[in-house]
């Protein structure tokens, strides 16, 4: 059975740790070729050892224009052209109580976290487009079930993901119909998922088991979900077999829906 994504060169931000590293080891497991920026030098430096010439590495920060268009340059100068950018990089605000953060740390946390979360998707996209055009290609924003209902995040993290599902529904609608715009939105999963550090005074730290149960709670399939257990739905949205989809989400949450808003 041939590789669902073979010839195919995509960017994936934030593709070194957590649902970005999940979705890139079975993007190049799939055929295809990928880039990736994040901010761990050592992350990075593991992934490259192990995909070796089938990934390109760039250090830097999607909150920095000039990064996203480095590392666009840097893959199709390597890989030869774009087929698809994956605006995957986010941070987390760790459940922080809006009433007991000052009104400073409130202010540092909004830029810290939607600079990364929102700005960053806008960046990319924005360095992305001129071969994405090339190429009739495709974008893929990483959403959240915090897009549609309370409690996924605090108020910072929850506005972001709100406001990406506004930038992917615009964008589907400008950019079609050369390019499919669409989103993938995980449910609660066993991350990495940076807390900001304005918001560290305001956030409890849970451990994962703790976690893990918190996260089966709030879903009906009773998963705590791993960042593998998305990734078929990027492959998808990234192939070739979904050409008449765009301006769609497709929720890996455990059923969020289903539970209604409580």
């Amino acid at each position: 059975m041939e590789a669902v994504l073979k010839d195919k060169v995509v960017i994936i931000t934030g593709g070194s740790s957590g649902i970005g590293e999940a979705v890139t080891r079975r993007f190049i497991q799939e055929g295809a070729k990928v880039g990736i920026i994040g901010r761990s030098k050592e992350k990075l430096a593991k992934m490259k050892e192990e995909f070796g010439e089938n990934i390109l590495i760039y250090q830097g920060d999607v909150s920095k224009y000039e990064d996203n268009e480095q590392v666009v340059q840097a893959t199709v100068k390597q890989f030869g052209k774009l087929d698809v950018f994956i605006a995957n990089a986010g941070v987390f605000d760790g459940f922080a109580k809006f009433a007991d953060v000052t009104s400073d740390a409130l202010s540092e946390a909004y830029d810290y976290l939607l600079n990364i979360n929102l700005k960053g998707s806008f960046f990319g996209v924005k360095a992305a487009l001129e071969e994405l055009q090339k190429t009739n290609g495709n974008i893929i924003f990483s959403v959240s079930g915090a897009s549609f209902y309370p409690d996924g995040g605090g108020v910072w993290y929850t506005a972001s993901k709100h406001a990406q599902v506004g930038l992917m529904r615009q964008l589907a609608f400008e950019l079609a119909p050369n390019i499919r715009v669409n989103a993938v939105a995980p449910g609660g999963t066993l991350t990495e998922l940076t807390v900001i550090p304005p918001l560290h005074p305001f956030v409890k730290i849970v451990d994962n088991e703790t976690k893990a149960s918190n996260i089966k709670r709030r879903n009906p399939l009773q998963l705590a979900q791993m960042p593998e257990d998305h990734v078929a739905a990027y492959v998808l949205l990234a192939s070739d077999e979904s050409r008449a989809i765009t301006g769609e989400i497709i929720s890996s949450d455990g059923g969020l829906s289903v539970r209604g808003l409580g």
